[in-house]
């Protein structure tokens, strides 16, 4: 049983049983209030999933791209939750999450082998006028999203310029499925890879920064 958490937009958390399916999944849409509601969404998809704390054997944590602080809520939450159990944390790109749910949804409706060779970016909004963008293309041996790029920045004015210098489409995401941020997890595990960052991926330096020496003070 799969545990994913995620912070890097709103708030997400969902229980995955090792083949998919999905027991539980709660949202949050709040892009600011991860720490307000994390703890209340574990215990309610806990509830929802009729599955106790000790019936969880991984947590799929998402590691971003995503705000400093607001990230480091969910990747905390979840590394305190795997200690508390003593299970192994499974880093995941939060947008690899959303690529296997547009992917999945081709494949399910039947227009999988029309875009299998189309890539497609997925964007997310990174504030101060800059969305990240990773890119993609079909599904690999392992069910896994293929990664074309990785996570990086770009102004949003030249958003669509860049993917359209790369042949990719825009897919815009304002959520990252805990849902599949776990199944991503799990099928990595099935295959013995790593597939995310061992710590957050900002793609830009905190706000916040340590101070260079102490202030000289003057009569």
């Amino acid at each position: 049983m799969i545990l994913g958490i995620d912070t890097s937009l709103g708030t997400a958390v969902a229980v995955v049983e090792h083949d998919g399916v999905v027991r539980a999944q709660l949202e949050s849409a709040d892009p600011r209030g991860h720490a307000e509601v994390i703890g209340t969404l574990l215990q309610r998809v806990l509830a929802e999933a009729q599955v106790a704390a000790s019936d969880i054997t991984h947590v799929a944590a998402g590691m971003g791209p995503g705000p400093f602080t607001g990230l480091r809520v969910g990747i905390a939450a979840a590394r305190t939750f795997a200690l508390g159990r003593d299970v192994p944390v499974i880093p995941v790109p939060s947008h690899d999450a959303v690529a296997l749910e547009l992917l999945l949804h081709d494949a399910l409706t039947g227009g999988y082998e029309e875009s299998i060779d189309q890539p497609f970016a997925v964007a997310t909004d990174a504030r101060r006028r800059e969305y990240a963008y990773t890119v993609y293309r079909g599904l690999d041996d392992d069910g896994l999203p293929v990664r074309l790029s990785e996570a990086a920045l770009v102004p949003r004015d030249e958003l669509d310029g860049v993917l359209e210098g790369r042949g990719a489409l825009r897919r815009d995401a304002e959520r990252i499925p805990a849902a599949m941020l776990a199944l991503a997890g799990a099928r990595a595990l099935a295959a013995g890879r790593t597939i995310g960052p061992a710590d957050a991926l900002y793609l830009r330096s905190p706000d916040v920064t340590a101070p260079t020496g102490p202030k000289r003070v003057t009569a």
